[in-house]
């Protein structure tokens, strides 16, 4: 116990504050178990692609950041080996009901949703679902792009009300602190305020920037429009049957999900930590991989040629900065080595370095 603006405050460790709420523990189990099967289903696609273009273990390594170790034209791609990284790590998150995972598997279920809306758009066209018949994979695509609707389906519906209480007791009104939350002993967006926010701030400029970047690529002429767009609603725009996602979604996806997780992390909401960590790592990684290409195919040489390789450069150069800061903050804690709270946010919670006035 401390003493704090004449009152007592508790700072005894929780017994495991980044725990889930008992009566949230089958939410967290349900989307646990869908997220792991449909990031197991990924991950068997991977290792179906590379076996059918007579690749090692040791030439897969290579092109998980060698984007020109194999020019084969391939059933998933880059963004799904990352999206499957992604789908296992939050799945066993959630199964160890960590309350960090949350808004990680929300983004995941998202995604999914997404992606399988897409896949429904495509099958419209009498074309496209030809492919399905006429490919002996056709079959297991589908149920592979069934699995994804039925998991986005689950997900949300599981965690979206497993939001944890606050402590009733709380002082509220004018000029009153909030009370500290139930579960982690801190003030609500304690420690993770300042944080949040920067990391908001760098989502945000990210966002707009790439968002600058695609729509200068379509009003240059450099890219089809029609075709450009018509492959973010679309799965029959492609002409091929393929789990790999244009880089028209890709693409508008990620701006969506930079801007929405930059405006929800700028107003401090502690409960976009996983989202940001999930979304920082899979841009983090599919940025160090444009790198090596960048590197390898010697564009490094010829860069500052000209005013638009020297912009892509700074994009590329801010891109890997920001995301590797929003990891390194989300990761961040204000805890001591036993799980309490650590004295410094104690004494610093009156002048609002891990708190609110």
């Amino acid at each position: 116990m401390v003493m704090q603006d004449g009152g007592a405050v508790d700072v005894r460790p929780d017994p495991d504050p980044g725990r889930a709420a008992q009566e949230h523990s089958g939410g967290y189990l349900a989307a646990g178990l869908c997220l792991a099967v449909c990031g197991g289903a990924l991950a068997a696609w991977t290792v179906y692609d590379t076996v059918q273009r007579g690749a090692g273990a040791g030439d897969f390594v290579e092109s998980l950041f060698n984007p020109g170790a194999f020019s084969a034209t391939q059933v998933v791609g880059p963004g799904e080996w990352a999206f499957a990284a992604a789908l296992l790590v939050v799945a066993v998150l959630l199964l160890a009901q960590r309350r960090v995972a949350r808004t990680a598997a929300l983004l995941c279920g998202f995604v999914l949703l997404a992606a399988a809306l897409r896949e429904g758009v495509g099958l419209l066209d009498a074309a496209y679902r030809a492919q399905y018949d006429a490919d002996p994979r056709g079959g297991w695509a589908l149920a592979t792009h069934g699995l994804g609707l039925v998991t986005a389906l689950v997900v949300p519906a599981a965690l979206l009300p497993a939001t944890e209480r606050r402590d009733p007791h709380a002082r509220t009104g004018a000029g009153a602190r909030p009370g500290p939350d139930a579960r982690s002993g801190l003030a609500p967006g304690g420690w993770w305020r300042r944080p949040s926010r920067i990391c908001g701030v760098l989502f945000l400029v990210l966002g707009v920037a790439r968002l600058a970047w695609t729509v200068w690529d379509l009003t240059s002429g450099r890219l089809d429009t029609a075709r450009y767009l018509r492959g973010v609603v679309d799965a029959a725009a492609p002409g091929d049957l393929r789990l790999a996602a244009t880089a028209g979604f890709t693409t508008v996806g990620t701006v969506i999900a930079l801007l929405l997780l930059g405006v929800l992390a700028f107003r401090g909401r502690r409960d976009v930590r996983g989202a940001l960590l999930v979304c920082a790592a899979v841009q983090l990684y599919l940025t160090v991989r444009g790198v090596v290409w960048l590197t390898v195919s010697g564009f490094f040489n010829h860069a500052f040629d000209t005013v638009t390789g020297a912009l892509s450069m700074a994009l590329t150069a801010y891109a890997l900065a920001a995301t590797t800061s929003v990891v390194v903050l989300a990761t961040g804690r204000a805890r001591g080595p036993y799980g309490g709270v650590r004295a410094e946010a104690v004494r610093a919670a009156p002048d609002g370095r891990y708190g609110e006035r």
